[in-house]
């Protein structure tokens, strides 16, 4: 579970870390999509422990593939992304 939170925090990072323009994300959706993927990552946990390393995986995934981001477009995109494969 540690891991999971840590690797949540590790794409909350890429909110943190982009800045943007544009109106298509706010900060304040960054930060909304970032507590429900966090929500969904420990309600997948707790419901299916044994699910927990493919988990990590996708979310791993996802985070590598965003590592860059320098917008808030992108770092809600990578949310969005990290959520559905979460409950995927």
């Amino acid at each position: 579970m540690k891991k999971f939170l840590l690797v949540a925090v590790g794409v909350a990072a890429l909110a943190g870390s982009a800045c943007s323009k544009a109106p298509e994300c706010t900060a304040e959706m960054a930060t909304k999509k970032a507590q429900d993927m966090t929500a969904a990552l420990q309600e997948a946990i707790t419901k299916d422990p044994s699910k927990a390393a493919d988990l990590s995986a996708k979310v791993q995934a996802v985070t590598d593939k965003y590592k860059d981001a320098s917008t808030l477009a992108e770092a809600c995109k990578a949310y969005d992304e990290v959520t559905a494969a979460i409950k995927g």
